[in-house]
């Protein structure tokens, strides 16, 4: 018997094409791998904000790997970073026009959990 994914979409390819399809998968795996990335490219998609802000938006993030995902995003150009010259300097993360073409993946990803709940747990 099918599972309900499995009667929605089917992963249909020649053995190379998938193969070949596997190095951009890759790819974005690496980018948004970790269990930070993507709840800080929430916490950013309304308006920027300082480290603080984003660090009271994400509940359990210690300031040490919230600054080291920020330089990944950043990296990454899913992220900028803005200082402005004030005393002491106010520092502002806000999110790229790039990160704005992972919302649909996030959207994705937040349907398949939701589904993924109901499989496994029936909630």
């Amino acid at each position: 018997m099918k599972t309900t994914l499995e009667k929605t979409t089917q992963l249909v390819c020649e053995p190379e094409e998938c193969l070949a399809s596997l190095r951009p998968v890759r790819d974005a795996l690496e980018v948004l791998s970790g269990r930070w990335k993507i709840p800080i490219l929430i916490a950013l998609s309304n308006r920027p904000k300082r480290f603080k802000q984003i660090s009271k938006d994400i509940n359990g993030i210690t300031d040490k790997m919230l600054s080291k995902e920020l330089k990944d995003l950043e990296i990454n150009k899913l992220v900028t970073r803005t200082v402005y010259d004030t005393f002491p300097p106010t520092v502002e993360y806000a999110s790229t026009e790039h990160s704005k073409s992972l919302n649909n993946v996030i959207m994705a990803l937040k349907d398949w959990g939701t589904l993924h709940r109901k499989e496994i747990i029936g909630n």
